[in-house]
């Protein structure tokens, strides 16, 4: 559990190794539909932590073949929802010298063909590339407020995708 304010300790491993991240929450997200076409529940309180509460919500639409990311938080948690249309890949990398799963990354299909809500948590470093052949939305409610209150103050966000020496592939 992350607590509020606590700044996790990061560092890059030599080498990642494919493995479950410890604190990285999926949630199967269900489609409920009937003649009027559909719903999906994106997050409950009762089904999160108070450390995971939302502090804003936001939708993106991401074009075939592009990736957002890699970057990672130094206070926020993220809470995507990948429900389509469009398939993604995403990718996780855990940097948290303190984590259990240190070292340990993630590639999963996420989107249309499995809806799925999922939490990153500070310090692991995370992307999603659209993998579909028509544009993709993903919807993410973090638990920060982009830019702090008023938009005034610096963005939590270190990012690793112009780095020409960056660990964080996506291949």
């Amino acid at each position: 559990m992350t607590i509020l304010g606590a700044k996790p300790e990061t560092k890059e491993p030599d080498t990642f190794c494919d493995a479950p991240i410890e604190d990285v929450v999926f949630r199967d997200l269900r489609i409920y539909e009937d003649a009027r076409g559909w719903l999906v529940e994106l997050f409950r309180h009762d089904e999160l932590s108070l450390d995971h509460y939302p502090a804003m919500a936001y939708v993106s639409e991401t074009s075939p073949g592009v990736a957002r990311g890699p970057h990672e938080h130094v206070d926020q948690s993220d809470q995507f929802a990948f429900i389509g249309p469009g398939d993604f890949m995403l990718y996780l990398w855990d940097t948290r010298v303190r984590s259990p799963s240190w070292g340990s990354r993630m590639r999963v299909l996420v989107g249309e063909s499995n809806r799925q809500s999922v939490i990153v948590p500070p310090g692991v470093v995370h992307a999603y590339k659209n993998i579909s052949d028509r544009p993709g939305s993903v919807c993410n409610a973090p638990n920060r407020l982009y830019a702090g209150e008023g938009r005034a103050e610096p963005v939590d966000e270190i990012r690793h995708e112009d780095r020409e020496d960056s660990c964080y592939r996506m291949d």
